[in-house]
Formats: structure tokens, C-alpha cells, sequence
């Protein structure tokens, strides 16, 4: 099983822990081990690369993993669009050349909207993503691992540009499972088996999404009313046309049409942001809220913007444009 886990540091910086889990080579009871990266770059692919490597010399045994991994030691992480080439010998295959890549932009690189796409409808996860952005509670169950983590990954990836600054938790360990009764904004995931532990707790006002039936099991009620009718059919029609294409498209392509489809939206409701700022000779700038609002000339895209812009995310995107007048690239 693959999955993932995300430590948040005091300071709100995040890393993401990459897990292989798999039951070692041999007969009748043992134990299964995990292998796990803990990285601040969210590099998927490579490391799944890497992960593949590890599992493969561990059904040969342990000791030839090491020599591997002090190869991957010894040479620079890639940058953005490089590519490493590692020498690893095993035995009775003689050496190997391993070629780590590192993507351009690494935004999609642990995402698979797919994996969303197949458990859910187009509507439900729209309902996700207005929760999401409005920043309410969030939490998703499924049995195992890999599906939890996916999902949450994905549902955190349709918010590009801006990022989830909340309590995230791809996988709730079991003593955690106090987290649901936070006040504050989360995104959690929890193990099926937890379900009933999780619906006794004194809870506030939660979106809880079952992935294994594709369903909602609680909501707050208003979820269909959050995104203006006219961008919100307009992703369905998306969403929908990439559900219908899945055994066509390959999962990057579905990625990179899934995440057009949402960047589209917050370009059509905020991104004007850029002409309501007003620059000091310093260099820094203001954002000016009332006429950036009063600028939408629909009624319900101005209703939605209104409460965007009081979310931590908005404020976090804005705060580092006032920093500076030179445009982040992208």
C-alpha cells in the first residue's frame, strides 16, 4: 500500500511523509514494515520511484537496500525539470542505472484527481470544494490508507492557487481522533473502523464524506448554494466530460484538465485581483477589499466573493502579493 502523511510544523510549514507498506517476502505470520521518505518538497513521482527501488532489493534482502540509498545520498536532489542518474548494483542483475526525474511544476505531483473522479460524483465534489473554500470542517473516511490520502491530496489540489492553511490530516492516527471537535477549520481523514467513535463526539458543523459508498453522510445543508449557478454548471459540464473520457485520458492529462477547470473559476471570480492594489513608492502594496468587490457585476459572484475574501487562504495569497511588485511567475 502506498500512502502519505502530512506533519504541520508550529510555524504552519508543512512536510509530507511518502509511505510504501508491504508485507516482506516469506511464509506464515510476520509483520508488515513501512518505508518512508519525509520530504518538504512535494516530489510524488520521484519518490515513488525511489520507493519502487526499495521494495524491489527488499525481496532480495535488506542489506542490498543500503548501498542504494547511500548512492541516492551522495547526489544533488534534482531541480525543477532535472533529472539524477544513479549507479545501483544487485546481485546476480550486475548494475543499474536508475533515473530520477523531477517535474517543472511540482503542484499536480502527488495528486490523482482520478482517484476522486471514481468515488464520487461531479456534484458531490463540488459540494467538497465550496465547503473547502469556504473553509469549514471537512473529514473523509475510507478503509484504506491510499484512498484516504489520494482523496484529501486531491480535494486540497482543486484550491490551486491558493493552499488549504488549516488542520490537515490525511490519516487521523487513532489517538487523534479528538480532532473532530476542534472549532477551527479542518481537513481530516479517518479510518471506516473509527466511524462510530467519530459520530459520538461533540462535533460542531462538519462535512462527512464516505468514499467507499461515494456519499455524504452529514452536511451542513446550504452546499449548493455557495458557488454562483453559472460556474458551478460550467464545472459540472467539465467534471462530467472528463468522467465520461477516463478510459481515454492517461491520469496526467486528467489532472491537468481537472485543475484548468478549477484555476478557470477563481481566474473568473478573483482574478482581478491584481488592478486593487495600490503601491506605496516603498515598493509594498495595499489591497484595496471594497472596490475589488464592488468591480464583480454579477449579484451571486459577488455574494460568493464577499466571504471568500475574509478566508485565511485569500488573506495568505494577498499578503505575499503586497510584499512585492514583481508577479510570481505563474
Amino acid at each position: 500500500e502506498t500512502f502519505s502523511f502530512v506533519l504541520t510544523n508550529v510555524d504552519g510549514s508543512r512536510k509530507i511523509g511518502y509511505c510504501r507498506r508491504l508485507l516482506p517476502s516469506g511464509r506464515g505470520v510476520r509483520l508488515p514494515e513501512v518505508f518512508c521518505i519525509i520530504s518538504c518538497l512535494g516530489c510524488f513521482g520521484l519518490f515513488s520511484k525511489i520507493l519502487d527501488e526499495v521494495e524491489k532489493r527488499r525481496q532480495i534482502s535488506m542489506a542490498v537496500i543500503y548501498p542504494f540509498m547511500q548512492g541516492l545520498r551522495e547526489s544533488p536532489f534534482p531541480a525543477p525539470g532535472k533529472t539524477v542518474t544513479i549507479k545501483s548494483f544487485i546481485p546476480e542483475s550486475g548494475t543499474e542505472l536508475i533515473e530520477l526525474t523531477r517535474p517543472v511544476d511540482a503542484h499536480l505531483e502527488h495528486v490523482e484527481f482520478q482517484a476522486l473522479l471514481q468515488r464520487l460524483s461531479p456534484d458531490l465534489i463540488l459540494h467538497i470544494f465550496a465547503s473547502a473554500v469556504l473553509e469549514r470542517r471537512l473529514i473523509f473516511l475510507a478503509e484504506e490508507l491510499s484512498v484516504l490520502s489520494q482523496c484529501i491530496h486531491a480535494v486540497a489540489a482543486l484550491l490551486y492557487p491558493f493552499t488549504w492553511a488549516h488542520t490537515y490530516i490525511p490519516v487521523v492516527p487513532e489517538c487523534l481522533l479528538d480532532t473532530v471537535c476542534c472549532p477551527t477549520p479542518f481537513m481530516v481523514g479517518i479510518q471506516m473502523r473509527h466511524l462510530e467513535r467519530v459520530l459520538e463526539q461533540p462535533m460542531e458543523e462538519a462535512l462527512i464524506v464516505n468514499l467507499c459508498e461515494g456519499k455524504i453522510i452529514r452536511a451542513v445543508g446550504d452546499e449548493e448554494e455557495i458557488l454562483p449557478v453559472k460556474l458551478q454548471n460550467e464545472m459540472l459540464t467539465s467534471l462530467n466530460r472528463h468522467n465520461n473520457n477516463n478510459n481515454i485520458h492517461t491520469s496526467e492529462q486528467v489532472n491537468t484538465l481537472v485543475s484548468e477547470a478549477f484555476v478557470h473559476f477563481f481566474v473568473r471570480m478573483v482574478g482581478h485581483y491584481s488592478s486593487h492594489i495600490k503601491w506605496n513608492k516603498s515598493g509594498s502594496g495595499s489591497f484595496q477589499e471594497r472596490s475589488f468587490c464592488k468591480a464583480i457585476t454579477s449579484r451571486s459572484s459577488r455574494r460568493f466573493v464577499k466571504k471568500f475574501v475574509k478566508t485565511n487562504m485569500f488573506s495568505l495569497f494577498i499578503e505575499e502579493v503586497e510584499r512585492s511588485r514583481i508577479p510570481q511567475e505563474g
